[in-house]
C-alpha cells in the first residue's frame, strides 16, 4: 500500500461510514480533526467527486452554463463539490468562492486546499444573507432538521443557479423530490427533468420508485490496488455509484438536446 494511503485514518473513516449510512451525522459536527478530513477527501469525498462529474458532462450534453458571478459551496466539507465546478469551469467567471458549513475546521480544510489548486481565487467564508449566481450543494438533505431545510430553502432562493447532489438511495431522493416540489414555481428546471411540473413519481402508483442515476468512475481505479483494498474493507462499492440530482435556474432553460439523460 503506498504511503499516501497508510497514512489514512481507517477509525475515523469507520465513524464517518456509520454516522452517513445510520443518518446520525447531523446529530453534530463530525470532523474532530484536520486528518479526519485529509482521510475522507482522499478516499469516500472522491466517490463524490465522481458523481459531480457526471452530473457536469450532463449539463454540458445539454448546452447549460452556469451563470458568472460568486459561486457558494454550502455545507462544503472538504470541498470537493467547489474543486470539481471549478475543475470543470474554470475560475475566470466563477469568483469568489464561499464556503459554508457548520464546521470551521471544514472550511477551512476547503480553503486551503483551493487556494493550494488556484491561485489567486479569491476564497472566504461565505457571508451572511450571501447572494451567490451559483450555490452548490451535496450530500446534505440525511442531516437537515426541518428548521435546518427551512433555512436551507431560504439560502436557496437567493441564488441565481442551484446544483444539487445527494445519494441515490430512495429516503434521500423523495426528499430531494421535496424540495423540487417547493422551488419549482421559481426555478427553471434543468435537471434531471426537462419541465417544471409536478414530479410523475409522486403519482401513488409511483410511490415505490426514486430518481436516481449512476455515475462512472475513472476506469485507472479498477487496476489500482490501493482503491480495491480501500473498497473491501470499507465495504464501498467502487463501480456506478448512485446519485440524485437537481439542477435550477432562474434564467430561460437552454434548447434540450435530442437523447439527454440516456
Amino acid at each position: 500500500m503506498s504511503e499516501l494511503w497508510q497514512s489514512l485514518d481507517w477509525p475515523a473513516l469507520e465513524r464517518l461510514r456509520t454516522a452517513f449510512l445510520q443518518r446520525t451525522a447531523g446529530a453534530g459536527d463530525y470532523w474532530l480533526s484536520r486528518r479526519d478530513l485529509d482521510s475522507y477527501d482522499q478516499t469516500f469525498a472522491q466517490r463524490i467527486g465522481w458523481k459531480w462529474d457526471w452530473l457536469l458532462a450532463e449539463l454540458d450534453r445539454r448546452h447549460w452554463q452556469p451563470p458568472p458571478g460568486p459561486l457558494l459551496d454550502w455545507g462544503c466539507g472538504s470541498g470537493v463539490a467547489g474543486r470539481a465546478f471549478l475543475d470543470h469551469y474554470g475560475t475566470a467567471a466563477h469568483h469568489p468562492l464561499w464556503l459554508h458549513d457548520r464546521s470551521l475546521l471544514a472550511v477551512q480544510y476547503a480553503a486551503d486546499r483551493a487556494r493550494a489548486k488556484y491561485p489567486g481565487l479569491t476564497i472566504a467564508p461565505a457571508p451572511p444573507a450571501a447572494t451567490p449566481a451559483v450555490l452548490i450543494l451535496s450530500h446534505v438533505l440525511s442531516e437537515l432538521s426541518p428548521p435546518a431545510f427551512s433555512a436551507l430553502l431560504e439560502t436557496l432562493r437567493r441564488a441565481t443557479a442551484v446544483l444539487w447532489v445527494e445519494s441515490g438511495d430512495y429516503e434521500t431522493s423523495r426528499a430531494l423530490i421535496a424540495a423540487r416540489e417547493i422551488l419549482r414555481a421559481e426555478f427553471d428546471v434543468i435537471a434531471p427533468c426537462t419541465h417544471r411540473r409536478r414530479c410523475g413519481l409522486l403519482a401513488p402508483e409511483n410511490a415505490p420508485h426514486w430518481c436516481h442515476h449512476f455515475a462512472t468512475p475513472p476506469p485507472e481505479i479498477f487496476a489500482d490496488r490501493d482503491w480495491v483494498r480501500f473498497g473491501q474493507p470499507a465495504g464501498v462499492a467502487l463501480r456506478s455509484p448512485p446519485l440524485s440530482c437537481l439542477v435550477l435556474d432562474r434564467r430561460p432553460a437552454p434548447p434540450l438536446p435530442p437523447h439527454s439523460f440516456r
